[in-house]
């Protein structure tokens, strides 16, 4: 049995890098969509297509998921990991225990230096250093609920923003999404900048709410009154430097195995999950 903890989280655009296989699947399969709707201020690299997901960026990690064949529980909070009996132990914040063959971490880099048990002196010292050495950016999302049939009058689907001090972008979902629904309301998300949420990273969540919502009336004042609004704190949001040496996963004990990935070991855009799920997959094939 191999237990997998953590999550994936991609950047605003996906660029194709990779193999076209990896894309030509997610296209025929209509879990990603070429990017064709107006987007002011973005960069738009020469040969390269940017992409979309109509129902979600969770959409590309459940097909592959669904495609595994692996059963799969959510929100299983891990807080320690022992050895016992030659497997690992994994214990959860709640629920008892539970042995595997096989760990794989793929959460942010501090999480797993967070977790307590015999794993926290399995990783040796040079092996905490480098990890220590990984960083990631903070910001805020803010999400808008609209009723449906609500009208959001802007020429653009999403809007990259260079000159203010809080917003960085902002999209209008189902328009960027090319999602025409009579039944599902329009929805408004909003990205702070680096320097917003870092500045603001323990401040009073309401504040922080009330605060973006003052500069998105500024920037777009024609939004009409949302139904609900869902402020979420996003402590690691881009990897701004991954860890050195290491590149898709670092192996932290071989038998039994345990081992770290994701985009704290390559680099915050789906290119950069496969890239380091591609390295996971060899590893472990390894040592099967």
């Amino acid at each position: 049995m191999t237990a997998t903890v953590g999550f994936h989280r991609v950047y605003f655009h996906l660029c194709r890098l990779f193999p076209l296989s990896f894309y030509e699947e997610l296209l025929y399969h209509g879990i990603l969509k070429p990017l064709t709707a107006p987007i002011e201020g973005m960069v738009v690299k020469e040969g390269l297509c940017n992409y979309m997901a109509p129902q979600g960026i969770s959409s590309v990690v459940k097909y592959y998921l669904k495609q595994s064949g692996a059963d799969v529980f959510y929100e299983q909070h891990v807080t320690h990991i022992c050895l016992q009996d030659g497997k690992w132990e994994v214990s959860r914040k709640m629920g008892l225990p539970e042995q595997f063959d096989i760990v794989i971490l793929t959460m942010p880099v501090p999480q797993i230096l967070q977790l307590q048990g015999d794993i926290v002196n399995i990783i040796n010292e040079s092996q905490r250093q480098q990890l220590e050495s990984a960083s990631y950016s903070s910001r805020y999302a803010l999400v808008l609920f609209y009723e449906a049939g609500t009208r959001i009058d802007v020429p653009w689907a999403a809007q990259y923003i260079t000159d203010n001090p809080c917003i960085r972008f902002i999209s209008i979902d189902n328009k960027k999404r090319n999602i025409e629904s009579s039944e599902i309301g329009p929805s408004v998300v909003v990205h702070t900048t680096v320097t917003f949420g870092s500045e603001h990273l323990d401040s009073d969540p309401a504040e922080v709410q009330q605060l973006i919502l003052s500069h998105l009336e500024r920037i777009v004042p024609s939004l009409p009154k949302p139904a609900s609004i869902k402020c979420h704190k996003w402590r690691y949001s881009q990897v701004t430097k991954a860890v050195p040496n290491f590149p898709g996963q670092m192996i932290l004990h071989t038998q039994p195995l345990l081992i770290c990935g994701g985009d704290g070991f390559t680099h915050s855009n789906l290119d950069g999950c496969i890239d380091s799920a591609m390295s996971l997959a060899e590893a472990v094939k390894s040592h099967l």
